[in-house]
């Protein structure tokens, strides 16, 4: 929640500047904007007190949501009326607005929504920094070697499913890039699905693994006639990384599309999903995958590679502490891996107890949360990189 913190101030950074306080003077809106000013102080000095305090008091943590959904919506209206003033509009609108501001700060009930932002996923993977996923590897191998000659279909599809941070993306990219995997298919096929499952961007995203080409401007009719020429008899492998969908009739479009490869093609599909394997028809005799926590002793590895480096010393007591905090991470490998370069470098006992005793590990976790330990480490970013990473989140994936 520190970002109610960071509105606050953005917020009160444009009301102070001096071209806005001069459009404040001319509009005779300038007392009202003071006492703004002087509300939006006195608030600022309660909040950082209520960031901390916020993991353990529900009532809290909704003021402060509801603090920074009022900011945005004050900052909103401060550039409306920017515009409005460079537009020479009538006075009575502006002062409309100023009074809206004041307004806001009563904090009306409306609820903010924020989007959990997945970062898109490339093939490319250096084995020896995924730890402890060889029997997973070697299963879902097992799985892609598999021929049913009983079957009719010419391709079948295996979806890796488990909660976020587990390594879903990275055991794909183990079995991907695997030289037995190389030498069984003709074709390997990367793509990134998410949230966008439309038939022209999944072909188009499909061509482009393929060829290198961008060819989204091309009719429909078109990309699913240079999808069928590049799949046409061919054994291949698509991994779709990411998949979202739970509309059977999105899958059933696509997937006659799909089916023109030779037999012994196979779609890899990584999902947080339990519905998706179901949609996308998983055929008799391949089942799905569930991707289970990483054993205890490997993300403890993990977590000293992340946390050391190789040439570090390792103090004892601090190698007591990041024994407790991998216990928290229970399995995740993405927790483990960001508690411990948060911690890389560190070598302050107090703080190491810091992430160990800290109140956000008591956070109710469900399965697309984000996960307490990045949580943790967001709120350890400097204030500006806070704001950065805020900014950065609008931008559409990939």
């Amino acid at each position: 929640m520190v970002e109610s913190f960071l509105a606050l101030e953005k917020l009160m950074e444009k009301l102070g500047s001096r071209a806005f306080e001069e459009l404040l003077l001319f509009y005779c809106v300038k007392n009202d904007a003071e006492n703004l000013k002087e509300t939006l102080t006195i608030v600022k000095c309660v909040v950082l007190d209520a960031e901390e305090k916020q993991v353990h008091n529900h009532q809290l943590r909704d003021w402060l949501e509801k603090l920074k959904d009022a900011c945005y919506d004050a900052e909103d209206l401060l550039d409306d009326f920017e515009v409005q003033a460079l537009r020479r509009e009538r006075f009575n609108e502006i002062a409309n607005m100023i009074h809206k501001f004041n307004l806001t700060l009563g904090l009306d009930d409306r609820k903010g929504q924020a989007m959990q932002k997945r970062e898109p996923s490339h093939s490319f993977v250096r084995p020896s920094d995924i730890i402890g996923r060889d029997e997973d590897r070697e299963k879902i191998i097992e799985l892609l070697m598999q021929t049913s000659d009983g079957e009719s279909e010419t391709v079948f599809v295996i979806p890796i499913v488990g909660i976020g941070g587990l390594g879903k993306t990275a055991l794909a990219k183990l079995v991907y890039n695997d030289q037995r995997v190389e030498e069984h298919f003709e074709l390997k096929i990367w793509i990134c699905v998410s949230e966008d499952f439309g038939e022209r961007q999944i072909m188009t995203k499909i061509i482009k693994s393929i060829t290198g080409q961008n060819q989204g401007d091309l009719e429909t009719e078109q990309l699913q006639r240079i999808l069928r020429d590049h799949l046409n008899g061919k054994k291949y492998l698509l991994v779709m990384d990411d998949v979202w969908n739970e509309d059977p009739k999105v899958w059933d479009e696509l997937k006659s599309l799909l089916w023109g490869g030779a037999k012994g093609s196979k779609i890899l599909v990584t999902t947080r999903s339990n519905k998706v394997p179901s949609i996308m028809g998983t055929t008799r005799g391949i089942t799905d995958y569930n991707l289970q926590e990483l054993p205890y002793k490997d993300c403890l590895s993990s977590f000293m590679k992340y946390a050391f480096g190789e040439r570090q010393k390792k103090h004892p007591n601090l190698i007591k502490i990041g024994e407790k905090i991998v216990e928290k991470c229970r399995g995740n490998p993405l927790a483990v891996r960001t508690l411990g370069s948060l911690l890389y470098g560190t070598t302050d006992e107090h703080y190491w107890e810091y992430v160990r005793d800290n109140d956000i590990w008591k956070l109710k976790q469900t399965a697309n949360d984000i996960l307490p330990a990045l949580r943790l480490s967001y709120d350890q970013l400097s204030p500006h990189l806070r704001q950065c990473f805020a900014y950065c989140s609008i931008f559409p994936e990939d």
